[in-house]
């Protein structure tokens, strides 16, 4: 009978603990049955969830070309650079990729400490197509989570990588993935005297680089439309237009340049509406600066501000119903936000220092911005009434944040003095929590990125 108690006791006993790892240990990942697993990455103090991602079951004629390493790699890679998850590692998997065809040995798993588990095949269609096929399984609810298949040429095999982490990303976290999108910058070689600078693009994790313009002229801040097909972009054209600036818009599909019009008075580029049909800008005319509207079809402009304060950085909320930008109208350099019209102008910035450049997020709950104080430069972030201001990044001088769709991650560009006098300037990448900050990798110095929407080709 004694016998009996002790082992119920110890029952009690392992229950206990596994009760309090599940709910207490791992507080933002949902473990139970009735639950599906996934990451509050809202909330406070994220810890990264361990994952594992085993490489793919694949055709022998394809193995020469490594993808059944190459795309498992590459998805693995795009995750833990969220920083929401840890990848395991792969020599403590017990099962082999042709092994996971099928139904998972859970348990071998949980040995590890896997929380989710990415399995994979990769078929060869056609002579140059293959069909990769994915599964995600929740590793403790022993049941899988979802599956896809996709078919594509060979050769767009990064792409493939890119939509399956998307699709992960989404299941996981609950909010929309950004792995698929592009960042278009601004790239930057020769001498302090010489600078040339072209417009450049790549994929957001710096592959696929190539660039759009030629170095003939002076281009600055590039940005996107809503539906990625087009890149508007400041440049001064030493060439044929006698320095003088002008608007253009490059069509990605096409790679045709159309311009807009000459504006001798305008201080950043344009940045698109959420609907595609307006470009807002400020332009500087008899002694002030203010903030207009030009409707793309029609080509009118329509001025929203008015008076003798600097007001510039004109940034549309989500909904297209507000605009943030920055003024000087109080004496300081601060952020404020009017209606759509221009209407209602607010005052939401009131800590030390300058605020320039404010973006607003596409979730439309934080608004990114560069802030000087104390000697350096900041990007920041706050609410849209002006509450919660912290900062997440910092350097001799750090500026233009721009958003990755969903609102969780940034990019923006810092330059650093080198001891030969020279400045080095390069793109980084940092999550809203400022935990997690990485260079993004070009061929030459980078500055001003703007981030695309999601994929739509």
């Amino acid at each position: 009978m004694d016998k009996i108690k002790r082992l119920v006791l110890k029952l009690i006993i392992l229950i206990h603990i596994s009760f309090c790892y599940i709910f207490l240990v791992q507080p933002n990942i949902a473990l139970s049955q009735d639950e599906p697993l996934q990451i509050d990455i809202m909330g406070g103090n994220i810890q990264a969830m361990p994952i594992a991602i085993s490489y793919f079951s694949i055709d022998n004629n394809l193995k020469e070309l490594q993808l059944h390493n190459n795309i498992p790699n590459l998805i693995a890679n795009n995750l833990v650079n969220s920083g929401l998850f840890k990848l395991l590692n792969r020599d403590a998997y017990m099962q082999d990729p042709d092994q996971l065809i099928g139904r998972p040995k859970f348990r071998d798993w949980r040995i590890i400490d896997a929380q989710a588990l990415i399995t994979g095949k990769i078929t060869k269609t056609t002579n140059d197509k293959i069909n990769v096929t994915i599964e995600l399984w929740d590793v403790y609810g022993e049941k899988r989570m979802f599956g896809i298949s996709l078919s594509s040429k060979i050769k767009s095999w990064r792409r493939i990588s890119h939509i399956i982490s998307d699709k992960i990303y989404e299941r996981l976290t609950g909010e929309e993935g950004y792995f698929d999108t592009r960042i278009v910058y601004v790239s930057e070689s020769g001498s302090q005297k010489n600078k040339i600078k072209r417009l450049a693009i790549m994929d957001q994790d710096g592959s696929n680089h190539q660039y759009l313009t030629d170095g003939n002229s002076l281009v600055l801040t590039p940005r996107f439309s809503p539906n990625q097909q087009q890149i508007t972009f400041f440049s001064y054209n030493g060439i044929n237009r006698g320095l003088k600036p002008s608007v253009y818009l490059y069509n990605l599909f096409t790679g045709k340049m159309e311009i807009l019009g000459e504006f001798p008075g305008m201080s950043f580029s344009p940045r698109f509406s959420p609907n595609g049909a307006d470009l807002i800008m400020s332009l500087s005319q008899n002694g002030s600066t203010n903030i207009h509207i030009l409707n793309l079809k029609s080509k009118n402009i329509k001025q929203l501000t008015k008076g003798i304060a600097i007001d510039t950085s004109p940034s549309f909320s989500p909904d297209g119903e507000n605009i943030v930008f920055n003024s000087d109208r109080s004496g300081g350099q601060h952020l404020y936000i009017m209606k759509k019209n221009g209407k209602n102008p607010k005052r939401i910035s009131f800590g030390r220092g300058s605020y320039a450049t404010p973006v607003w997020s596409p979730r439309g709950d934080y608004i990114a911005f560069t802030k000087f104080t104390r000697g350096r430069f900041f990007i920041g972030l706050m609410h849209p009434d002006g509450s919660a201001e912290r900062l997440i990044a910092e350097g001799y001088l750090t500026e233009g944040p721009t958003w990755a769709p969903g609102g969780r991650v940034l990019s923006f560009f810092r330059q650093t003095p080198q001891n030969d006098g020279t400045m080095r300037t390069r793109l980084f990448v940092i999550d809203i929590t400022g935990n997690r900050e990485r260079e993004l990798i070009t061929p030459e110095d980078a500055s001003d990125p703007s981030w695309s929407p999601k994929n739509i080709n």
